[in-house]
């Protein structure tokens, strides 16, 4: 955002200001990249389907053992050996492929 601003400050203002208000937004752009790396580098990623595990799902269709749950508004295909009536809140377990292994959650 920084470094747009003193791309404008260059076109806009007069005289020697127009060099000088480039070069601090620039300074101040390029410190801003610089410290946003920094801070971004030590924050693990937090992608793909393995985040699902841990998570809670309502079941959309009767897992018995096979059947469909919601998990974070995504449909996915599920597996209960313990068996799950629509509505009910179940936990993931584990994950085979694009399966979730779900078990009936603690009450």
């Amino acid at each position: 955002m920084l470094i747009i601003l003193a791309v404008v400050l260059l076109l806009v203002l007069p005289g020697p200001w127009d060099v000088i208000g480039f070069a601090v937004a620039l300074t101040l752009g390029i410190g801003e990249l610089f410290l946003w790396n920094r801070t971004v580098r030590r924050q693990r990623r937090v992608v793909g389907a393995q985040t699902l595990i841990g998570a809670d799902a309502v079941v959309l269709a009767a897992c018995r053992p096979e059947g469909q749950v919601r998990v974070n508004g995504e449909i996915w295909a599920a597996r209960c050996e313990a068996g799950a009536d629509e509505g009910e809140t179940v936990r993931v377990v584990g994950r085979n492929r694009l399966v979730l292994t779900v078990d009936r959650a603690a009450t």
